[in-house]
């Protein structure tokens, strides 16, 4: 029986809520550039959420699949029932906000979730654009397992091919002399973001049995948040996404994913409870909080003109305090009944199977 990393939850929980906040932030502003701490953070907590991805499913599933074909289909099953329901949800709020009548074949590729592997820069709201690149990852996952199990030459050979695609899109294909939004579609690739799945993966495979000291961890914890805050890049975005400023930035991502992994100690519970359960809530966050700041907004700009005037700052508060509340409710009565239907359907084929 696998000991719950309520650290995984901490980091999972911290950032979400940090993607949120630099969201609201850059939303409302408009700062989109290098050296906007907000925006900094948004970028390593991207790379953040594919690293603790891989390392979660590592280490919930490395031991008990085999894999088999019904491990396979179970896992499949299970992320299935835990992925789609509220994506579809969001994504008819989203068609319904924009008040646009959405191309059938987009809407087709966003709803079977197809859209991450053919066309990863459509999607209808804000940030859904990771969700297709998990799911791609989800897809390939079960196949990390068997090669690194029974064909561990296939699997240098995937960790040197997603590497070498790290580079090609780092150095190469995204341009410093474009802007990140005029590049947007390769930087969303799951090509450019496999790598940091896939790492999050090895560090849980060569980790697993590794102690490391509270001092050491809270040193490299250190350094990950110093490098993000303090190291010089300046311009728009796309130098925090290319050359060797991505290496740096990435790197103090796996810093940062690997100190909550190995760290031993529990926060005291006043932190532990509201962390844990905004980490355990981390999914409706994320997909819930681009739909409540539309919704805010519109509110707010029917109040501006027809009872009285609310200031910027206000939305972003107002925000912040719904898709937390509206979040716990989602996840309490609406993830939490697909997240159990799911291990119901896993746990009767394997009764079955029996």
């Amino acid at each position: 029986m696998l000991t719950r990393l309520y650290n995984m939850d901490y980091l999972r929980g911290l950032a979400t809520f940090g993607i949120m906040i630099s969201h609201y932030l850059n939303w409302t502003f408009g700062k989109f550039s290098a050296d906007t701490l907000t925006y900094r953070f948004g970028i390593c907590i991207v790379s953040v959420f594919y690293i603790l991805s891989g390392l979660t499913l590592y280490y919930v599933y490395y031991d008990k699949m085999i894999p088999s074909k019904d491990d396979i289909l179970a896992y499949y099953r299970k992320r299935v029932f835990r992925i789609f329901p509220l994506l579809w949800i969001v994504t008819i709020i989203a068609l319904v906000l924009s008040k646009q009548m959405p191309d059938f074949y987009n809407l087709f590729l966003n709803l079977s979730g197809l859209f991450g592997f053919i066309k990863w820069d459509t999607y209808f709201s804000s940030g859904v654009w990771a969700i297709g690149n998990e799911l791609v990852f989800y897809t390939l996952f079960p196949f990390f397992i068997l090669f690194t199990k029974s064909h561990k030459s296939l699997m240098i050979l995937l960790v040197l091919i997603s590497f070498c695609l790290y580079l090609y899109f780092s150095f190469i294909l995204l341009k410093q002399e474009l802007t990140l939004s005029d590049q947007w579609r390769n930087f969303v690739n799951p090509l450019n973001h496999i790598f940091l799945f896939l790492g999050g993966f090895l560090i849980g495979l060569f980790l697993f049995n590794t102690t490391i000291k509270n001092s050491i961890i809270i040193t490299i914890l250190t350094i990950g948040l110093s490098l993000i805050i303090f190291y010089p890049v300046k311009g728009d975005a796309i130098y925090l996404v290319t050359g060797v400023n991505r290496l740096i930035f990435t790197a103090c991502s796996f810093l940062i994913c690997i100190s909550f992994y190995k760290m031993t100690f529990t926060l005291p519970k006043f932190i532990h409870k509201p962390l844990t359960l905004l980490g355990e809530a981390s999914y409706s966050v994320y997909l819930l909080h681009p739909i409540v700041y539309s919704v805010t907004g519109i509110t707010l700009a029917f109040s501006s003109k027809h009872l009285f005037h609310s200031s910027e700052p206000v939305r972003i508060i107002i925000s912040v305090i719904s898709t937390l509340i509206i979040s716990y409710f989602v996840f309490q009565y609406f993830e939490k009944f697909f997240i159990n239907l799911g291990r119901t359907k896993m746990n009767s084929t394997i009764c079955c199977k029996r």
